[in-house]
């Protein structure tokens, strides 16, 4: 089977030449190419052009205008744009010896694995090239949180979240793949059945740039673990959740200053719904705004929505505190758990659904409600395959 070797790079124009040469040596003999997915704003594509042209195997760049997915989607594209079934992707810092890649292909012509991962973590390997103990520390309780949810699926990875891995394309459904930061082996072990073999890897130190790992990263990392294994609408109900303990805590303190409870109800309920749509926006449905319409009409409808729930939720909350003598917060909370489900339906079916011309072109079968809603709770509920 032909090879190719994805490099996802992002300004790293001083790695090019050494890493071209050294995976061209180690792959010398077989019908390879090296692949770079650039999203670089510096001259490292001109850089892969140059160094290319002399190279002795073929290599190829595409240069992204759009950074979709960050570093998992450049690792997707490359694979769908691959020359060879048999997939190697390898980070552009140097940080992956390139001289592991035949023990790679030895082992997956064994034919008893479909991804032949680079760990750090199996005996043999080594991860001091994380540097600080603290990025260690970082790295090894993400994989331990990692395997805690995914027991099955990741019984036989020791480090389901290196960038250095082989997988056999024919074994993906490379559509189906969501990626969302840097781990996309992740992605791919999660969402799909593969069976997982691992090599030794001695993780180097960087030669030249920064690690791109950030804060922001991280919070990316635990929204997308948590779409993985509990879907939509769970990410929804824990966004829903911080909301109304935000919703919660304005009302106490506005109430414990003297404000009426209702008037209290009234700010929480527009505060929290303003900063749950933004949440929403970037943790929930962000694989669907593309096809949806545009950010103002999906805020409009969010928030109108959201409004005519409140109006209806706060005049029950009261029925509850007159009638039934509970305390304005428990009502408050019980109102709130009442309405999640009509929320995550509406933002579900409408907010965010495909706008009409497109639906119409992807759907010719006009659906019913009863159908969508099925639908919606199937897809985004029972998602992936081990609930």
């Amino acid at each position: 089977m032909a090879i190719t070797v994805i490099v996802p790079t992002f300004n790293e124009r001083g790695n090019v030449e050494e890493l071209v040469e050294r995976t061209a040596a180690a792959l010398d003999g077989r019908d390879a190419e090296i692949l770079f997915v650039d999203d670089s704003t510096d001259d490292t594509a001109a850089e892969v052009e140059r160094v290319g042209s002399t190279a002795s195997i073929p290599v190829r760049v595409i240069h992204r205008s759009a950074n979709t997915g960050g570093l998992g989607g450049a690792v997707v594209l490359g694979i769908a744009e691959a020359h060879g079934d048999v997939c190697i992707v390898i980070d552009g810092d140097l940080q992956h010896p390139p001289e592991l890649i035949p023990a790679m292909l030895d082992r997956f012509a064994q034919g008893d694995a479909d991804v032949v991962a680079a760990s750090r973590y199996v005996g043999g390997g080594d991860s001091t090239g994380l540097g600080t103990t603290l990025r260690f520390g970082v790295s090894r309780a993400s994989t331990w949180l990692t395997k805690a949810m995914f027991p099955r699926r990741l019984a036989n990875a020791t480090d389901p979240m290196t960038g250095f891995f082989l997988v056999d394309r024919t074994r993906l459904d490379v559509a189906a793949l969501r990626p969302q930061g840097f781990k996309i082996l992740l992605e791919i072990l999660a969402r799909t059945d593969v069976r997982v073999a691992e090599v030794p890897m001695e993780f180097s130190e960087r030669r030249s740039g920064t690690s791109k790992a950030s804060l922001r990263q991280g919070a990316t990392f635990i929204a997308h673990l948590a779409r993985l294994r509990f879907g939509k609408m769970s990410l929804f109900a824990v966004i829903g959740a911080i909301g109304a303990l935000a919703n919660l805590g304005i009302m106490w303190l506005l109430t414990a200053a003297g404000m009426p409870y209702v008037w209290a109800a009234i700010i929480g309920a527009e505060a929290t719904i303003i900063g749950n749509f933004l949440l929403q926006e970037r943790f929930v449905f962000g694989d669907m705004r593309t096809d949806a319409r545009g950010v103002w009409a999906r805020f409009a409808a969010s928030f109108t929505f959201n409004n005519v729930e409140a109006a209806l939720r706060i005049p029950i909350m009261v029925l509850m505190v007159e009638t039934w003598h509970i305390s304005s917060v428990l009502a408050t909370a019980i109102s709130l758990v009442v309405a999640f489900f009509a929320r995550f339906l509406f933002h579900s079916l409408f907010v965010y659904a495909p706008r009409r011309d497109r639906r119409r072109e992807r759907a010719p079968k006009a659906d019913t409600a009863a159908q969508r809603i099925i639908r919606a709770i199937d897809a985004e509920a029972m998602r992936p395959g081990e609930l």
